[in-house]
């Protein structure tokens, strides 16, 4: 496999080659890709009516409670890090076990101070989870800390809401006029498809997290080195996208999919293959001028969810704003993809708990 990544001082321009792939469609009109793909909507109506009259298809996505659990600890992890650090107090361990977070003070006469700090930091802590977290001296200078069953409803129930409107952009984007989208219990969403015949594609779309996010390579130590247990706190291993190789990574993202402000699909004008075209917000375009600016001659790492789709080196400061990616895209891997950026990441993984065709009703049959 191939993977080109070049950059004008201009524009950012990504050229991404996925061996394998496809090669890509010349018939290019979107109708064509959404006829083939979920089948011709029906007009705009009742999603059950229409779903009754026409048949179509039935999805329950829901919120993964271990995926959710395991990001509130990690922020909660990152959170006490920082929170001992301005503080000054020094500690020896810092891991998530068993529900919670355990930090080790290293001198005994800090853990009073520690347990302050982070009691006195509990409601600034809770708000990131929407309830109360657990300060407790477990003995031994450990300090545990536990998100409440509250707190992760909170942070289930916000999830949710923001998960459901996000779903509903990339319904709306692959232009299924007639969809349902609606909460289905406390952690659950019911999305019906009148005139779906084959969800698969769509499924996929839908529950595919889709978090993009761009982050400086460490090179503090190699990768291998850092398999063997010796990865800076700040750091992770991530793989390639289709190599698989290992990459050191900080944690700390420069930038992220909500500083897109636009992402379309298209045809490159020269070789009539299917593109990504994409620009930042104002922001976004002047934070990765900044970032590109201070970081000449490191490689940084662009990612999507959690694999590293490339990690260029940053050869000169990157000032415009826009950038296209492209490659052995079909038509389909072009369109999913402005589609998933469009409409952004979703804020946590959903599983996928049913997916049915649902045949028409008989006319006259109530």
């Amino acid at each position: 496999m191939r993977r080109l990544v070049s950059f004008v001082s201009t524009s950012l321009t990504l050229v991404v080659i996925f061996s394998g792939a496809a090669q890509a469609q010349n018939s290019g009109a979107w109708d064509w890709i959404r006829d083939r793909l979920f089948g011709r909507s029906a007009p705009a109506g009742d999603p059950v009516a229409a779903l009754e009259r026409l048949g179509g298809s039935r999805i329950v996505l829901a919120v993964d409670a271990d995926a959710l659990r395991k990001s509130m600890l990690v922020e909660l992890q990152d959170e006490t890090r920082r929170l001992l650090r301005e503080a000054r107090i020094g500690f020896i361990g810092l891991t998530v076990r068993d529900g919670g977070v355990e930090v080790k003070i290293r001198e005994g006469s800090d853990l009073q101070q520690a347990l302050t700090k982070l009691e006195e930091t509990s409601v600034q802590l809770s708000t990131a989870f929407g309830g109360t977290v657990e300060v407790r001296d477990v003995g031994e200078r450990l300090i545990r800390l536990v998100p409440t069953a509250p707190a992760i409803d909170e942070q289930t129930r916000v999830s949710l809401q923001k998960s459901i409107e996000i779903v509903k952009r990339r319904i709306k984007d692959v232009g299924i006029d007639t969809a349902g989208v609606q909460q289905d219990g406390p952690d659950r969403i019911l999305i019906l498809l009148p005139g779906v015949k084959d969800p698969t594609s769509l499924t996929r779309l839908l529950s595919s997290r889709a978090r993009l996010t761009f982050r400086l390579v460490d090179v503090s130590i190699g990768p291998q080195e850092a398999l063997n247990g010796h990865a800076p706190p700040d750091s992770e291993i991530l793989y390639g996208f289709k190599s698989k190789d290992p990459y050191l990574v900080k944690k700390q993202v420069l930038l992220g999919g909500e500083d897109l402000a636009n992402a379309a699909a298209g045809f490159d004008q020269r070789t009539n293959e299917p593109i990504v075209s994409f620009r930042f917000s104002d922001r976004g375009a002047r934070r990765f001028a900044l970032i590109t600016q201070e970081n000449v001659g490191r490689p940084f790492a662009i990612v999507l969810d959690d694999e590293v789709v490339s990690a260029p080196v940053i050869r000169e400061p990157i000032l415009g704003g826009s950038g296209q990616i492209s490659g052995s895209f079909t038509v389909q891997d072009a369109h999913n993809l402005a589609v998933l950026l469009q409409a952004g990441a979703l804020p946590v993984s959903l599983s996928i708990v049913e997916q049915r065709i649902v045949d028409a009703k008989p006319t006259g049959q109530k």
